[in-house]
């Protein structure tokens, strides 16, 4: 399947349904009076977060989506039916964005949210809303409101508790999958991958936690260079960042500073985050070269270097076991201030 994580779609809610003019008439009934319906609302937009998705191409061919207009009112007060709604459904982690992709009208982090985004019109008054005692006969009913339309994006941030970064051919891809089930592609190239993927961690029983790579990072990638901005949106909502160093790299510690400078550009708190840097692909150099290599990177990082190889899995539970314990601190930071937001005296 395809991995698309945007699509711009037109929405429009139903009208609502006209009023009815009528007056009951029937076999010895004096003076019946009026007795037309209200018409229906119109059709809501909404959208929800469900399970088993992971992408948006659902919406890459189908872009206009209209919620049914209210039936009109009829006769002996018979009020007309609601127009059908339109439910977007959507992977959970789905932003929803205004047209000009700055204003976030909603954001979908759990599976079953549900949110209104556009309102039916109301339906139109029958004119036995309008009799009075002055006016016994009303000839006069109203028509139904307007729906309302608008373009809007989706946006798709995948829900992981950790994220890859690093430079392209810094060996994330063959770190996830030698520490999770998911087979991203691998080569001997640069931009191997071409889109996020995720994997679960599983280090034993409720030590589980999603593991998020996304494309490389290049030089001037906040500002569009290469394939990683487009994708760093997916690592936003990670709570901890794992930063790979290609150890066989002519400058690791420039490679390092290379992504910061990238992340700090970007924005979006990701240089803020909680960070654990590990030198990757130790298994290739000799003890003196890595030494010299761990002791530059360390000069510019001001957190502790790990030592691992994805190819051999040397020191790779241990970095897992190290993100575990990072990612636990996070999750109970994060439902600390969920329970602190809620509370009320």
């Amino acid at each position: 399947m395809k991995f698309l994580d945007q699509a711009k779609i037109y929405l429009r809610s139903g009208n609502g349904g006209a009023g009815c003019i009528s007056f009951r008439r029937e076999k010895f009934v004096e003076r019946g009076g009026p007795d037309g319906g209200d018409g229906g609302n119109g059709g809501n937009v909404w959208v929800e977060a469900v399970e088993g998705l992971n992408t948006l191409i659902d919406y890459r061919y189908h872009q206009h989506f209209r919620a049914g207009t209210g039936i009109h009112g009829m006769g002996r007060n018979r009020t007309g039916a609601a127009g059908d709604d339109v439910v977007l459904k959507v992977p959970v982690g789905t932003q929803v964005l205004d047209e000009d992709k700055i204003d976030v009208l909603a954001d979908l982090t759990k599976e079953g949210q549900k949110i209104l985004l556009l309102e039916g019109g109301n339906g139109g008054w029958g004119n036995a809303r309008f009799k009075s005692a002055i006016n016994q006969s009303p000839r006069r009913a109203n028509p139904g409101e307007d729906g309302e339309d608008r373009w809007i994006w989706l946006r798709l941030k995948l829900i992981a508790d950790a994220g890859l970064v690093g430079l392209p051919n810094a060996g994330k891809s063959t770190w996830l999958a030698a520490v999770s089930a998911a087979k991203p592609k691998t080569a001997a190239y640069p931009f191997t991958t071409l889109h996020p993927n995720l994997g679960v961690v599983d280090l034993g029983p409720s030590a589980r936690f999603v593991l998020a790579d996304i494309p490389g990072l290049i030089e001037g990638a906040s500002e569009g260079a290469g394939l990683g901005s487009r994708f760093l949106g997916h690592v936003e909502r990670a709570g901890v960042l794992m930063h790979l160093v290609d150890s066989t790299a002519e400058d690791p510690a420039g490679d390092y500073l290379k992504i910061r400078a990238e992340l700090q550009t970007y924005g979006g708190g990701l240089a803020d985050k909680e960070e654990i840097v590990v030198l990757n692909k130790i298994d290739a150099l000799d003890d003196d070269t890595l030494k010299e290599k761990q002791r530059l990177l360390e000069a510019v990082c001001d957190s502790n270097i790990m030592l691992a190889s994805g190819v051999s899995g040397q020191g790779t539970k241990t970095v897992m076991h190290k993100v575990l314990e990072r990612v636990r601190a996070s999750r109970l930071a994060a439902k600390t201030s969920e329970d602190d937001t809620q509370w009320q005296p």
